[in-house]
């Protein structure tokens, strides 16, 4: 799932400490390495689920060679579904959907998410976020009650997710936890992280290349 990386339009809650400028050519490193991230999983077939729906050329030059859905919905809960429908439709037997936001997310991670899924023998796998909501989340058909009247953006997100599973007597597998990029705070852990993570190559040329200011007086 990837917005366009337009100033103003995406991670704004990092500005400040980064300008709007900044933080969408910091999302846009973001969406390469996790576009990375994912080609390094052969046994699925990528997609990258966009928007907005003129973003076309834009993410077709970022991502060659995956499969391209426009989200449809004006909330979260509308475009993941929209999203998980038409994959289910066109014939999948599972479908994962990630986020765009944890660059230093471990490769083996997206691994665990497609065998277990491929296993059949999980329902539902989750990849919780440390703040409480999570950063993938892989099912083998559409449950629309894991998504309707959510309370996205919130901490419960993950918690509640799992509730409801069990409410619907769905196997559940939780992966490790994981953290995103969404506020200054995340952004100091990253530039630590990124020292000795060359993984995520993008984010790591543009941070370490920035003026780091930011980030001492962050640490004050």
């Amino acid at each position: 799932m990837a917005k366009a990386p337009e100033a103003g339009q995406v991670k704004t809650r990092l500005c400040p400490p980064l300008s709007l400028e900044d933080a969408a050519q910091l999302y846009r490193c973001f969406l390469m390495d996790k576009i990375a991230q994912v080609r390094g999983v052969p046994a699925a077939e990528p997609v990258l689920a966009y928007a907005p729906g003129g973003a076309t050329g834009l993410f077709e030059a970022l991502a060659p060679g995956f499969r391209f859905l426009p989200q449809r919905g004006g909330d979260l809960t509308s475009r993941l579904v929209s999203v998980l429908e038409e994959l289910f439709g066109a014939g999948f037997d599972a479908a994962i959907v990630i986020d765009s936001d944890t660059p230093t997310l471990a490769p083996g991670l997206l691994e665990q998410a497609v065998t277990h899924m491929a296993s059949g023998v999980r329902d539902l796998v989750l990849g919780p976020s440390e703040d409480g909501g999570y950063y993938l989340i892989g099912q083998r058909r559409l449950h629309r009650a894991l998504f309707e009247n959510m309370p996205w953006s919130t901490s419960v997100v993950r918690e509640e997710t799992v509730r409801r599973a069990h409410t619907l007597g769905l196997a559940v597998l939780e992966l490790e936890p994981w953290y995103d990029v969404d506020t200054g705070a995340d952004l100091v852990r990253l530039m630590a992280d990124l020292e000795t993570d060359e993984r995520p190559r993008h984010t790591r040329r543009l941070l370490l290349g920035m003026d780091r200011t930011f980030v001492s007086e962050r640490r004050i």
